[in-house]
């Protein structure tokens, strides 16, 4: 490992050990609750794919499903081609790590869609909301007892936690209920790729907190990034600042759902994104 590389490269850092399997150790940078931030653990899933010798083009899809909390140390990814095509390759993740008896255990699932992406005709029907730019807004730093938020650099516009943890249903419009709206981007500054997109994609905190106002166990169980950008959009994107929007639309029976859009400061639409979380009562 690079000890100059951008702390966020040094964390989804892997080493090849062949037969489609990689080595990689958890970064305490990104530290959560009881394991790894999730956003970081799918960007190391990806960047396995990213990093195979088979690779055919460039990420269109990545879904992963959280069995277990990664513990601190050693696991190893197993990025397979499941089909190759002519201008798309489908790809199976796993990724393993031995549990207190040594015996190895799968603690994620998910697949990949890689893609030749060609010129075409497009258009975005999810425009950029008008917001502030980043520089234009004042506001609190994000603050909360795990690393991985100092790990970003969150410029709050809409939906921040609440003052108050009273337990109380938000009597906003169902709408406005659980949205919430910011600018982030990796501290320090870091130029986006599809690794960076996939972690800033699950930036968001669980949409219980704000709909219910209540601190409860909660936690993603399976998350789906899209990619609508290409490398050359990213690299366009540069260091700067993304919008995230991120709203719910149901609760219940101890799972919500959350959709994300993230937009560059251009307004180009980079990634959506939906997930399922677990919460507790």
């Amino acid at each position: 490992m690079d000890a100059s590389a951008h702390v966020f490269d040094q964390a989804i850092a892997l080493t090849a050990l062949g037969d489609d399997r990689f080595e990689g150790h958890t970064s305490d940078a990104y530290w959560n609750m009881v394991g790894p931030f999730g956003g970081i653990t799918a960007a190391t899933a990806l960047n396995a794919v990213l990093q195979h010798p088979a690779l055919l083009g460039q990420p269109v899809a990545l879904t992963v499903n959280y069995a277990a909390a990664l513990a601190k140390g050693r696991f190893i990814v197993v990025a397979r081609a499941a089909r190759t095509n002519r201008s798309t390759q489908h790809w199976s993740i796993e990724i393993r790590q031995d549990d207190a008896d040594g015996v190895p255990a799968v603690v994620l699932t998910g697949s990949v869609v890689t893609a030749v992406r060609r010129e075409t005709w497009g258009i975005n029907d999810a425009p950029m909301p008008a917001v502030p730019a980043p520089d234009a807004v004042r506001g609190p730093p994000w603050v909360a007892p795990v690393a991985w938020i100092q790990r970003y650099e969150v410029v709050q516009l809409d939906g921040a936690l609440p003052q108050h943890w009273d337990g109380a249903v938000s009597a906003a419009d169902a709408a406005q209920a659980s949205l919430s709206r910011l600018w982030m981007r990796d501290a320090p500054p870091r130029p986006i790729d599809h690794c960076a997109l996939t972690a800033l994609a699950d930036v968001f905190y669980p949409r219980i907190f704000l709909r219910r106002r209540r601190r409860v166990p909660a936690g993603t169980v399976s998350m789906t990034v899209y990619f609508h950008a290409d490398d050359a959009a990213l690299r366009a994107t540069a260091d700067g600042h993304v919008l995230g929007q991120a709203r719910a639309h149901g609760f219940g029976a101890g799972f919500h759902d959350q959709s994300a859009w993230l937009w560059n400061a251009a307004g180009q639409l980079l990634a959506t994104s939906v997930q399922v979380v677990y919460y507790k009562e």
